[in-house]
């Protein structure tokens, strides 16, 4: 008997290419998609369905998504930080649709297109590896999945590289093949991230002031949320020299400014910890490769426990605009050893 999964289909070619991969091992696959906000398109992914011949199901996960994933998104930028929506949906969106759906129908797995690769390791514990392409690798987006949700997804994507899988999918014929990645925030397609808050929320953006590093005015601002530390464009300041934001103040509505040189730092507290690879860090800490946004490439680090539910990161070298919101993702080589999320 074949063994079921269900899998997630966007319609995209990633999640064309999974499906394909996994009919080739024999698996009984039931297509999902989920709506998650009322411009979700299904059209692709129910074609697909129908060209490969197998249950297809539309999820309504619209009050998850907003509560989880946009309720969270607003809250943040409005104290301040700059969030990762994906991290979070990917976890608690996302997984959780395609598994209530496996649980309803007696499916021994989960399938998504993401490019990683899920081992589990000689301690007990299951967690990610990075794939073979480091274009596409999505490790950083899913260090929140949980142990039981690793134990049962599958990710057939994540041993190939982004250009086989097209070329994969060209060899079959799919339209699909050349199908360009989204860039954006699926819930924000115009990248106005402000204008969304604003509809969001039904309110303006306050105005506040610009400072230096001493707290000396310098000009105003159009609202915290157009901000994020490490930005030089869309100040308007004219100080003669290169501005950079250094720190985003929510209680006093400020966004000090400072040099490129203070936007380095080598230390950060993160909370929120998601332990993979490891269950716990050692009395004397860890070793790692921190990686403090996606596209950053990691940086060597010492990581110790601070005995509070979080952790603190020393850099052995300076990192540029590390951003409270952000997730801090460490890495043994390949693996995955633990995730947060980055509060100073």
């Amino acid at each position: 008997m074949k063994k079921k999964v269900v899998i997630g289909l966007s319609g995209g070619v990633d999640s064309s290419v999974a499906l394909h991969l996994l009919q080739e091992q024999d698996y009984e696959c039931i297509g999902v998609t989920m709506k998650v906000w009322d411009e979700t398109e299904t059209d692709d992914a129910k074609a697909l369905a129908e060209k490969f011949g197998i249950e297809y199901r539309i999820v309504d996960f619209r009050e998850q998504f907003k509560d989880k994933v946009q309720d969270y998104f607003v809250n943040e930028y409005l104290a301040g930080r700059t969030p990762n929506p994906c991290t979070v949906c990917n976890r608690y969106v996302k997984l959780e649709a395609l598994l209530s759906v496996a649980d309803e129908v007696g499916a021994d797995y989960v399938a998504t297109g993401h490019y990683a690769r899920i081992v589990k390791l000689d301690n007990g514990r299951y967690t990610l590896m990075k794939t073979p392409t480091a274009v596409k690798e999505q490790t950083y987006a899913l260090f929140r999945l949980s142990q039981e949700q690793l134990a049962r997804i599958m990710m057939p994507v994540g041993e190939y590289t982004k250009d086989e899988i097209r070329n994969i999918a060209r060899e079959m014929g799919m339209e699909v093949a050349d199908k360009p990645d989204s860039q954006e925030i699926c819930f924000i397609p115009d990248n106005d991230y402000a204008g969304f808050i604003g509809r969001y929320t039904g309110k303006t953006s306050v105005l506040g002031n610009f400072v230096d590093m001493s707290g000396k005015v310098l000009g105003q601002h159009k609202g915290i949320i157009h901000y994020t530390v490490g930005q030089r464009k869309g100040l308007n300041l004219s100080l003669g020299r290169p501005a950079f934001v250094v720190e985003i103040r929510p209680d006093t509505n400020e966004v000090v400014i400072g040099t490129n040189e203070d936007v380095f730092s080598d230390t950060l507290y993160a909370g929120d910890i998601n332990y993979m690879g490891i269950e716990k860090i050692p009395e004397d800490g860890i070793t790692a490769i921190g990686k403090i946004r996606y596209a950053h490439a990691g940086a060597r680090c010492k990581v110790t426990d601070e005995k509070d539910g979080r952790i603190k990161v020393v850099f052995d070298e300076p990192q540029r605009a590390i951003t409270p919101g952000q997730a801090i993702v460490l890495y043994d080589g390949d693996k995955v050893l633990l995730g947060g999320t980055i509060f100073k």
